[in-house]
């Protein structure tokens, strides 16, 4: 149950994600795909969902090489 003090404490909204913080995650990703061996060519026409996709995997990645 909450108490009266927990609900006065508590923030009213939460953190909004930074477009900064997003184009740093996009920007290591693909650094990451760069040292698994995928061509900077095919790495730079891809959008953020699908290298996120690619690196669900990176195993079945190296298997391709």
């Amino acid at each position: 149950m909450w108490s009266k003090w927990n609900r006065s404490t508590k923030p009213l909204t939460r953190p909004v994600k930074q477009a900064g913080e997003r184009r740093r995650r996009l920007k290591v990703q693909k650094k990451r795909l760069a040292n698994l061996g995928l061509p900077a060519e095919k790495i730079a026409k891809m959008n953020s969902k699908q290298v996120r996709d690619l690196l669900k995997r990176p195993a079945k990645l190296a298997k391709k090489k």
